[in-house]
């Protein structure tokens, strides 16, 4: 029996590589901004050096022109110009001093913030971390309490059928007695749509935990499409629907799970039955293409708009906003086990003429582990 080690989710994994990208980004800005504010500055200082010398420089010419109209003219002397020199020297000492105090200044600002911003970024991760803790507890407790109450809940839900069928046995073929077993049969019908609500939200939250287990298996594609098409033949005769199955070639021999693969098949069949118009038509399809099994469940209901069509997989993602018989998983958990099988799904879809979903398996599952004995652990986990 394979033992599940614990492994990031790659929500996790990306919003790690996001926040390490975004770390550096900032870096870089700082990085940018700080050497902008000091080229600025250095800009400002330049500028008012040269003004003070310009004012400078204007002050001596005005005091020699001063002294060249006075009455007799009179030169510079050598005092003067001795005290200029000095002043000048004493100018540049000056500047230099600041220039010197300013890099000083500058240094231990950059040492001051080289150590504050680690601090803050190991306080952030720490804070981050223990929220993980606290969320991944959390999760843990919310898987054990739905197993628990689906548990329950089954059983509640497994002995309302079994009354139901009495109910219906008993009825006998009277007026009223086909009226009972018709209400009977609607209870059974209302518990085998709750039971599906309920194996959801186990199935949400296994791939939330990265715990959705597929064991591939090898089996015939083909014989699984007729059995889906079989399943659900009354519920698309009830809506004059048609169903078929078409396959090129039987048996279509692959490694796959054959109960979760039924139960993908069944949420798009069901959903082309829920979205198809009385009268329609829903053809269900299997080939084989190279290495890989292309199935398909095509119908001729209302379509899906192209600005719906890259979300239907998303979770909760609903395409009739107004129907609330579902929560809008199906596609999702669909999604989820066709991935972890190493394939794809996709849609195709024209308003008023119908949509097309199509999902691929590889023809041997390719997260098989070697089996000492010469075979292949059937056994895989979905990380999500």
């Amino acid at each position: 029996m394979p033992v599940d080690t614990p492994q990031p989710s790659p929500e996790r994994e990306q919003t790690d590589e996001s926040l390490h990208d975004e770390r550096e980004k900032s870096d870089r800005a700082m990085a940018a901004d700080r050497a902008a504010v000091l080229d600025s500055a250095d800009e400002v200082l330049l500028r008012a050096r040269q003004d003070a010398d310009a004012v400078l420089l204007d002050a001596r010419e005005k005091a020699d022109q001063r002294l060249e109209e006075s009455d007799p003219p009179l030169a510079p002397s050598v005092a003067v110009a001795q005290d200029r020199v000095l002043e000048d020297a004493l100018l540049q000492q000056e500047r230099a001093a600041a220039d010197q105090s300013l890099e000083v200044e500058r240094a231990e600002t950059d040492r001051v913030l080289s150590r504050l911003l680690p601090r803050e970024r190991d306080q952030t991760d720490l804070f981050l971390l223990n929220e993980r803790v606290r969320s991944d507890d959390a999760l843990a407790n919310r898987d054990d309490f739905l197993g628990l109450v689906s548990h329950d809940l089954r059983d509640g839900l497994g002995a309302i059928v079994l009354s139901a069928a009495l109910i219906a046995k008993a009825a006998g073929e009277t007026p009223d007695g086909t009226r009972i077993a018709g209400e009977a049969a609607r209870i059974q019908r209302q518990v085998a749509r709750m039971n599906r609500l309920i194996g959801d939200l186990l199935d949400i939250a296994s791939i939330d935990a990265g715990k959705l287990r597929v064991a591939p298996t090898r089996g015939d594609l083909a014989a699984l499409l007729g059995e889906a098409v079989d399943a659900f033949t009354a519920a698309a005769a009830v809506k004059q629907i048609q169903i078929e199955v078409q396959c090129q070639e039987h048996p279509l021999p692959a490694e796959f799970d054959h109960a979760r693969l039924f139960q993908v098949l069944a949420n798009l069949i069901m959903n082309s039955i829920k979205f198809s118009p009385a009268g329609g038509r829903i053809t269900v399809r299997g080939e084989r293409d190279g290495g890989t099994f292309r199935c398909s469940v095509s119908d001729t209901g209302i379509g899906i708009a192209a600005d719906q069509i890259e979300t239907i997989f998303d979770r909760f993602s609903q395409v009739d906003h107004s129907d609330a018989r579902g929560l809008g998983l199906g596609l999702f958990i669909s999604r989820c086990i066709i991935e972890a099988h190493g394939g794809t799904i996709r849609a195709e879809s024209t308003i008023g003429q119908g949509t097309c979903v199509t999902f691929t398996v590889p023809a041997v599952a390719h997260h098989a582990a070697p089996d000492p004995l010469g075979g292949s652990s059937p056994d895989t986990t979905m990380r999500a």
